[in-house]
């Protein structure tokens, strides 16, 4: 038997003997050992690729590579910042590990889009950290741009992630050759905005200032750097930049804003403040920015108390914005400015010769008031004496033809006479009239002849004798007295007592007091009652001629009339009775004080010249050498 026949046969007996020790191939007992023919290969429709070459720097080869000599093993791109794939928090997830395998870079963004809407914050950090470990079709780490890595910055900073590990990963796009740009930083400052790292994120911006084009800060840089400057009182920092906020060319934010108002307002940075709003406003960026309706009112307040006309203003056009916002609301909001602002505002305008100022708090006055009523007389007063103190006569008499259109109708009350003497009331428009001299006065008083022969004239007495104190005051009685009598000749109307007191200063400052109480004899024969004013006047002229005793007499029917002698009167009348050396009118001046409760006070430093030492030279210079 041939040895091959004898190994195939002894199989059984072999297994008989030890079944467990060997197992057949097959059930059968027999294999067939006949060569078959192979079947010929049909080639795949995708072969296999081939491998990478090794001279593209694949990181499949770890060896050195024989064209880079001194090329290194690549220890991956993210480096020691970024755990193993079998360390990540929640343990690595198998699907998303799969699934970054078949994303290209547009393809990841567009699932980061889709993921953000739902906030999957933690899913978009595990992976792009799994895509960023994958290879890419040259067999190199996938690499993302800076708009990609920009949303694995948004996933980390909206998982918390602290501000040094937000900056580390900015500082790992350097490994991937990408710049930063300005977005990258910008949620840094957001972490930092966060942690409230003010110096941090004021070298931050310094950094982006210096860096270039790509990472220059923009409006919500600026804003969030600004906003926690102003959180830890650091007003002067935040306001530096504003202003190079501004100076760039960027948007400030409504909040940045109120904060920059709060803040100049309570350390008293007025000036400051008018500047950046004046800058906002020349900006179509910033044109719209308006604090609160509160806010607005406290910064005219604040303005007003200051004679800052020019925040002033600014805050009333704010509140003007606000009023229109209101009314066009559906439904409207009425809003309303309190007039007891407005009349310190043309107070304001008078002091500063703000001519601007006066036509924005008469708008606001306007406008709030809806012409449910007319603006009340204090208010008028106070714009003809803001137009007066500006020399704007022409606007000024406009103003009290309006004024007396309202309130004329009530002269024959005590307040609305006292609303029209040129003594107290229309005394700024009376010292505007005699500023120039007589030659202004004949201006006005030429306007005044014209328009009362307009075709809607305007007469008004009270105009004419604002013209006739007005020539009084620069001792014109000649003109004085002319338009005294033009106010029934030329204008066709009848003096009041107004006129008759303007026409006795006018004697009585020329010495001529028998004229003077000529004209109180006649005004009193045409009945007549003498006010305080009237009563005043002719005291003046018998102090002016130096008689303290007919002056004193003059108190005691101004007393006995019901009139309340001034402070200044009593004090007048004293210091003539001194220099006459009239002790008993002296005494009746106090008595009169003693009995209206009227505290004269000294008057050392009034009768320091009338004390003056002329016999010598020496008297004269101790006297000067005095301190005041």
């Amino acid at each position: 038997m041939a040895p091959f026949s004898i190994l195939t046969k002894s199989t059984t007996f072999i297994k008989t003997l030890n079944p467990n020790s060997f197992r057949t191939i097959s059930t059968f007992k027999y294999l067939c050992q006949e060569p078959q023919i192979a079947e010929p290969l049909v080639p795949s429709s995708s072969p296999t690729p081939l491998p990478p070459n090794p001279s593209s720097g694949s990181p499949l080869y770890q060896q050195d590579n024989w064209r880079t000599a001194n090329s290194k093993p690549n220890p991956g791109l993210f480096g020691p910042s970024l755990p193993a794939l079998g360390t990540l928090q929640g343990g690595p997830s198998s699907k998303l590990q799969a699934y970054s395998q078949t994303l290209d870079g547009t393809q990841l963004l567009n699932v980061f889009a889709e993921w953000i809407t739902s906030h999957r914050w933690d899913d978009m950090i595990q992976l792009f950290e799994f895509w960023v470990q994958c290879l890419d079709s040259d067999g190199k780490f996938n690499k993302p741009d800076v708009n990609l890595y920009n949303h694995y910055l948004r996933a980390k900073l909206m998982a918390n992630a602290s501000p040094r590990d937000l900056l580390d990963l900015v500082a790992k796009l350097d490994d991937y050759k990408v710049l930063p740009n300005t977005a990258s930083f910008n949620f840094v400052l957001k972490a930092m905005h966060e942690a409230r790292e003010a110096k941090a994120a004021e070298k931050l911006l310094q950094r982006m200032l210096q860096t270039g084009k790509e990472s220059m800060p923009d409006d919500e840089s600026y804003k969030l750097v600004t906003e926690m400057l102003f959180s830890v009182n650091q007003t002067d920092d935040a306001l530096k930049y504003i202003d190079i906020t501004l100076s760039s060319g960027n948007m400030v934010s409504p909040k940045v804003f109120t904060e920059c108002v709060k803040s100049c307002v309570r350390l008293g940075r007025l000036d400051t403040l008018a500047s950046i709003i004046e800058r906002c406003k020349k900006m179509d960026q910033n044109k719209a920015l308006c604090p609160q309706w509160n806010m607005c009112n406290l910064i005219v307040d604040v303005a007003l108390q200051e004679d800052n006309s020019k925040l002033a203003f600014y805050g009333l056009e704010f509140l003007a914005r606000w009023i229109t916002r209101g009314e066009a609301a559906r439904p409207p909001v009425y809003l309303s400015v309190d007039e007891g602002l407005v009349m310190p505002a043309l107070g304001t305008a008078s002091r500063t010769f703000d001519k601007t100022l006066i036509d924005a708090s008469w708008a606001v006055l306007r406008r709030s008031l809806r012409n449910n009523r007319a603006p009340s007389a204090e208010s008028y007063l106070g714009k003809i004496s803001a137009y007066s103190s500006l020399g704007n006569l022409q606007r000024a008499f406009a103003t009290l033809h309006e004024f007396e259109s309202v309130y004329g109708g009530d002269s024959n009350t005590e307040a609305a006479e006292n609303f029209f003497s040129p003594f107290t009331s229309l005394s700024p428009l009376v010292m505007a009239c005699s500023k120039g001299g007589f030659e202004t006065l004949d201006s006005v008083y030429f306007q005044l002849e014209n328009l009362s022969r307009a075709e809607r004239p305007y007469k008004s007495v009270a105009a004419l004798n604002c013209v006739i104190l007005g020539c009084a005051n620069i001792w014109d009685l000649d003109r004085a007295y002319q338009t005294f009598e033009s106010i029934s000749g030329s204008f066709g109307l009848t003096p009041d007592i107004h006129s008759y007191n303007a026409l006795m200063c006018a004697f009585g400052k020329l010495k001529k007091t028998p004229e003077a109480s000529s004209i109180f004899e006649h005004l009193t024969g045409l009945g007549m009652k003498p006010n305080a004013t009237s009563y005043t006047m002719l005291v003046n002229a018998h102090l002016i001629n130096r008689d303290p005793k007919a002056a004193v007499s003059v108190v005691d029917e101004m007393v006995n009339a019901g009139h309340v002698p001034s402070k200044q009167l009593l004090k007048d009348i004293r210091r003539r009775c001194v220099r006459e050396f009239d002790n008993e009118s002296n005494d009746q001046v106090e008595a009169f004080a003693r009995k209206f409760g009227i505290r004269m006070g000294p008057e050392s430093r009034q009768n320091m010249l009338f004390n003056l030492s002329y016999s010598s030279m020496k008297g004269l210079t101790e006297v000067l050498a005095r301190p005041t």
